[in-house]
């Protein structure tokens, strides 16, 4: 059975707001969604940090290619694409990910989640929700 050894949850946008939305930058640019801070203690391996989160987005011209990126400390860990369509299609979406990190080191670690958007001529927005979690858990030997 796995034990739990810390959680951590952000939700800097509650709800799709249009009104409050804001442009996914280009890449190699990115826009920082949610980061969240958990902690392993000593003698915690094996362990695992699952993490999932949450991200409303818009297609506004085009069909962007948005690359979203899970960082740890600093150093990337997890990243998908997803294509969001605009005018004439689809325009609004939830697009929900998760990942595993395992048998991370003891001490405070910093995650984050970006997007980019990797496609010329194309744009699309963060309209929200956004949310990120994660739950780290020590598992057996």
């Amino acid at each position: 059975m796995a034990r739990i050894l810390d959680k951590a949850a952000a939700q800097p946008r509650r709800r799709f707001n249009l009104a409050n939305s804001f442009i996914i930058r280009r890449s190699p640019a990115r826009s920082l969604l949610a980061t969240i801070t958990i902690r392993i203690p000593l003698n915690s391996q094996p362990n695992r940090v699952d993490l999932v989160a949450t991200v409303g987005v818009r297609g506004v011209t085009g069909i962007a290619q948005i690359l979203f990126r899970i960082f740890r400390n600093g150093i990337e860990i997890f990243n998908t694409l997803q294509g969001i369509e605009s005018v004439g299609s689809e325009q609004n979406y939830a697009v929900t990910f998760q990942a595993e990190d395992r048998n991370v080191r003891s001490g405070t670690h910093v995650y984050t989640v970006t997007a980019e958007n990797r496609t010329a001529n194309t744009r699309a927005d963060i309209v929200g929700p956004i949310s990120f979690s994660g739950l780290a858990v020590k598992t057996r030997s």
